[in-house]
């Protein structure tokens, strides 16, 4: 079974499908929070918010990416992942411990150098939550290793659904933005309780995993997601700096929020590419490895209609989820959405490449991202404010994955078939002009997308760019292949 290509990519596409239904809980309860604390807030408070969260959140990724896809390789082609779990989740506690108190005695800078005062008390009170999320990132890391993939997506439905209410309930309250901190460190601790229900590394016990194979994996990989952290929200954190107003980084922050459904997707999706090829190649399935590897590129180019969709649609969904004063957003978010679906790609062909054992060139490629772009911003910020900005993400974003792309085809002969970047653009094209010409306002907006996506669906299918058919001869094969060992153990 464990070399089997088509249980394998069931297993990729049906793991992928459940975790991103289940991070995908984001968009309805954070569109929902967002758009009440809009509301609540206004403008300026909610740049402040959105502000502190940013920071917090470049911490907590960066600090938890330290040994993420090390992680996710070991656990998928070691037997024994305990004394690999001991050593994992004792080191995502102490960096966690340390990035929160750097950040603490750091809050008082951060907001000086930011221009906004009031950021320092927030940064205080976000602090506590960044050693508890990087444990509850080890313990995730581990299931997804491992192949447990329900478990893995039950522990972000009960994180999102946490967050809403808390969010809300201690804003009601009249904490205002403490309030909205302070649940989302509640939810993260209902996070960590719940992924220790369903898997129990140890800390206390003694660990024989050596330290120096993890991070040999573990520091180029660290600075690659170093690098792209920094990269992802560079843009929302120079604005202020640059002689923007709080409200421009609002405007900015709510676009980057609506266009979180393609980083939800890219985090559902990379980290089980990188599980199931280490899975693949360490049973000597190299050319299947190859073929998952093509699929999940052109699963990507499938991404770019739906991009297209929400771009034409922007100032309708703008206008729907944030209201009239938000309207700024549309332009943001119909740049925002593409750049998010080139990161996806990025994030798919670094995993690709980790998976063959090559993680030091997931930073040689991405690493000219951040100074490329910050000249960009430097430039024209100035000039453009918070649209120049979004501009140079594009750009610099699409230069980066066309080189990535040209890096893994040189080293392991992978490409997205050029037949199936015309339909991606053809689509796309056709979507966006529908989009834009259709209109709908209010909640007849919602029946629009349901049916445009519909038709970019079918589009897909009728093209072959979605082999659905072949798709559920792999689940019927798979089915059989689970039922047969299902009753082989059962005999035994």
């Amino acid at each position: 079974m464990r070399g089997d290509s088509s249980s394998a990519q069931f297993a990729l596409f049906h793991g992928t499908f459940r975790i991103f239904l289940a991070e995908a809980l984001l968009l309805p309860t954070g569109l929902i929070t967002a758009a009440y604390l809009t509301r609540k807030f206004g403008p300026a408070d909610y740049g402040l918010f959105t502000l502190a969260a940013t920071v917090i959140s470049w911490i907590e990724w960066t600090v938890s990416s330290i040994f993420a896809r090390a992680t996710l390789k070991f656990t998928a082609e070691i037997e024994d992942w305990r004394p690999l779990g001991t050593k994992v989740v004792r080191l995502h506690t102490v960096v966690g411990c340390l990035a929160a108190a750097g950040i603490w005695s750091l809050s008082d800078s951060v907001a000086a150098l930011l221009g906004e005062p009031l950021l320092s008390s927030c940064l205080k009170w976000f602090a506590i939550d960044i050693p508890l999320f990087s444990i509850a990132q080890a313990h995730r890391n581990l299931l997804v290793g491992l192949g447990r993939f329900n478990a893995r997506a039950v522990i972000s439905v009960v994180r999102w659904l946490v967050r809403l209410l808390a969010v809300i309930g201690l804003v009601e309250l009249g904490l205002s933005v403490s309030g909205a901190i302070l649940g989302s460190v509640v939810a993260t601790i209902v996070e960590l309780i719940v992924a220790r229900y369903y898997i129990q590394p140890s800390i206390l016990q003694s660990s024989d995993f050596p330290l120096r194979k993890l991070w040999d994996y573990a520091l180029p990989l660290f600075m690659f997601a170093f690098s792209m952290r920094i990269y992802e929200k560079l843009d929302l954190v120079l604005l202020k700096p640059m002689g923007r107003t709080t409200a421009d980084t609002g405007f900015y922050g709510a676009a980057q929020n609506l266009s979180l459904v393609v980083s939800l997707f890219s985090l559902s999706f990379a980290p089980l590419v990188l599980s199931s090829l280490s899975r693949m190649l360490s049973a000597g399935e190299t050319e299947k490895a190859k073929e998952l590897g093509r699929i999940s590129l052109r699963v990507i180019l499938a991404l770019f209609p739906f991009a297209a969709m929400s771009a034409g649609a922007s100032d309708e969904i703008v206008g729907l989820i944030f209201g009239p004063m938000f309207q700024e957003t549309a332009p943001i978010l119909a740049r925002l959405i593409f750049s998010g679906v080139l990161l996806a790609g990025i994030s798919v062909v670094t995993a690709i490449l980790t998976a063959v054992g090559r993680p030091g060139l997931t930073f040689a490629l991405t690493s000219p991202m951040v100074p490329i772009s910050m000249v960009g911003y430097l430039l024209m910020i100035p000039r453009g404010g918070a649209i120049a900005a979004a501009n140079v993400n594009l750009a610099v974003t699409f230069v980066g994955t066309i080189t990535s792309l040209a890096a893994l085809h040189r080293i392991c002969g992978i490409l997205p078939p050029a037949l199936s970047t015309v339909r991606a653009v053809l689509i796309s094209f056709v979507a966006y002009i529908i989009a834009s010409w259709w209109p709908a306002h209010g909640w007849l907006l919602v029946l629009k997308l349901l049916c445009l996506s519909m038709m970019i669906g079918l589009a897909l299918v009728i093209s072959g760019e979605v082999p659905l058919r072949e798709f559920i001869n792999k689940v019927a094969q798979a089915s059989r292949l689970r039922a047969a060992a299902d009753e082989t153990s059962a005999l035994h």
